[in-house]
């Protein structure tokens, strides 16, 4: 899917995916037209997905999006099962080379948040994806909870929320393998943790902590400049100033961030879900950003430009003092405006100074 928009392309921000979202919809629901609504559907900021996006190998699944490989069988362990039972059965499909391999794990929750199309629901995958059992419930991550690490984060498969059960809840167990293309940004988690949240040594343990997948953060990982603030990690800026309108309602939202002031000549947007994901360290919370951060005014809770098509008349948000990944109502003023820009119009902007 093309990542453009009107007046020109949406330059791919490094590291991140489009969302999959292609339609456009009002605050009750209904679909409109994207042009000049401001919405995810209308920019489709981010690296778009090859097609096909997935290629199938006997009972392994590659996708091309990321290089990852997983299995076709979405639930091996065929019952939901505790976090500890989680990595203990991974451990054990590599005891027994499962599928041919030994190097299988627990995804990270940008692992498995990668798979998600925020334009499917039930399950909230691409269109015409091969897997097969696919269950819509919660899915186990490896990454431990940091606002409190006797939890870890699941991401559900029906409607794509991601939050934190308890470890000694149960949810289902899909496993992968391989670095990819070094495309998803790593999490940031660094540590490891038991059930009841002490924290253990990492080796052994097949925990994020002892995999660290996914790119390393460039130090420093953020660039003042100005009113603006280049992420080195994923090539996007953001308005210093984390609170540009809020608590609002969501199409409010949308024209708050277009609004916003001029930096350097970029001209502001409401970010897609994943673009705010991106911004979470899951090594930290209240708020979860990377130590050091230079933004401020941080708030608790943000609009995404992503809407919920589970229920359209509600918007995807990231709940930033947890890292969570929710939804909101879009007529309900309750959450705030973190305005995102292009990185190629700052850089051109940059360089003609």
């Amino acid at each position: 899917m093309a990542g453009t928009r009107a007046g020109g392309a949406v330059p791919p921000a490094r590291g991140l995916l489009q969302t999959g979202q292609s339609r456009c919809y009002d605050a009750g629901g209904r679909e409109i037209p994207c042009n000049g609504s401001g919405q995810d559907g209308q920019f489709r900021s981010g690296l778009a997905w090859p097609e096909p996006r997935f290629t199938r190998n006997g009972e392994t699944v590659v996708d091309r999006a990321t290089g990852l490989v997983w299995t076709l069988d979405a639930n091996l362990a065929e019952f939901a099962v505790t976090w500890a039972e989680a990595l203990a059965f991974v451990a054990d499909m590599n005891r027994s080379a499962a599928l041919g391999h030994r190097d299988w794990r627990l995804p990270n929750r940008r692992e498995l948040r990668s798979l998600v199309s925020y334009q499917e629901t039930r399950p909230p995958l691409p269109g015409g994806h091969p897997f097969v059992n696919v269950f819509p419930g919660w899915y186990w991550t490896s990454t431990s909870a940091a606002v409190n690490p006797a939890y870890a984060w699941a991401v559900h498969m029906d409607g794509a929320r991601m939050f934190y059960p308890r470890k000694d809840q149960e949810a289902l167990v899909w496993a992968v393998r391989g670095r990819g293309k070094a495309l998803l940004p790593a999490t940031g988690q660094a540590r490891c943790f038991d059930v009841s949240g002490a924290e253990v040594p990492c080796g052994g343990t097949g925990q994020d902590g002892e995999h660290r997948s996914g790119a390393a953060w460039p130090v420093p990982r953020f660039e003042v400049r100005g009113d603006a603030v280049l992420d080195r990690l994923t090539g996007l800026y953001w308005a210093r100033a984390a609170d540009a309108a809020g608590p609002v309602e969501w199409e409010t939202a949308l024209r708050a961030a277009a609004a916003f002031p001029a930096a350097a000549g970029v001209r502001w947007r409401l970010p897609n879900i994943n673009e705010l994901e991106s911004l979470v360290d899951c090594s930290r919370h209240t708020p979860a950003l990377p130590a050091g951060h230079p933004f401020r005014g941080v708030q608790e809770v943000y609009w995404s430009a992503t809407t919920s098509t589970y229920e359209p008349d509600w918007a995807w948000a990231l709940y930033l003092h947890k890292g969570a990944v929710g939804v909101g109502w879009k007529p309900g003023a309750r959450f705030h405006v973190w305005p995102v820009g292009d990185s190629s119009k700052l850089e051109t902007d940059s360089v003609s100074r």
